[in-house]
């Protein structure tokens, strides 16, 4: 018996490292490659709306990373905003340079797909206003005090 708890956990903390350095290294990636692409801009003398979207996204992702480093959760919600400001990136530079046959239903697709987001975004705000999170490292976010947390989550 005692030597099945340290094979687990001797596999749980080999598990742990491999998550925290598969995270470091995906971190720093993206901070190597929004380093890259500024100072593509700075080389260029000027910033176009597509490099602004897409440090945006740079931004988005490293807070994803930083806020699964910190919780062990995926945070879906920064997935969602991610996938809106590529959405929205591409609706403000790839459509222009689609044929005008096609034209209208890209734009309606990705306005549609746009929203559709946005409403997940909107019901899991809500659900976890209303129930909370499922997990007990979300209990953080909550006050300590259990009268505080009624005022604050009871409508």
């Amino acid at each position: 018996m005692e030597k099945e708890n340290i094979f687990t956990t001797f596999g749980n903390r080999l598990i742990k490292g491999f998550h925290y350095l598969a995270l470091f290294f995906i971190g720093s990636t993206i901070v190597w490659s929004a380093v890259y692409d500024y100072l593509g801009m700075m080389r260029s003398g000027h910033a176009t709306l597509e490099d602004i979207l897409l440090l945006f996204i740079y931004l988005e992702l490293g807070a994803m990373i930083s806020v699964y480093f910190q919780t062990e959760r995926l945070p879906v919600q920064y997935l969602i905003y991610i996938s809106i400001t590529a959405l929205s990136r591409h609706l403000v530079i790839d459509v222009q340079k689609v044929s005008d046959e096609f034209h209208l239903y890209l734009l309606l697709s990705i306005a549609l797909a746009i929203a559709i987001l946005s409403a997940a975004i909107w019901i899991l705000s809500y659900t976890v206003s209303k129930y909370g999170c499922p997990e007990d490292k979300c209990a953080k976010n909550k006050p300590e005090d259990q009268d505080e947390a009624v005022d604050n989550y009871v409508d």
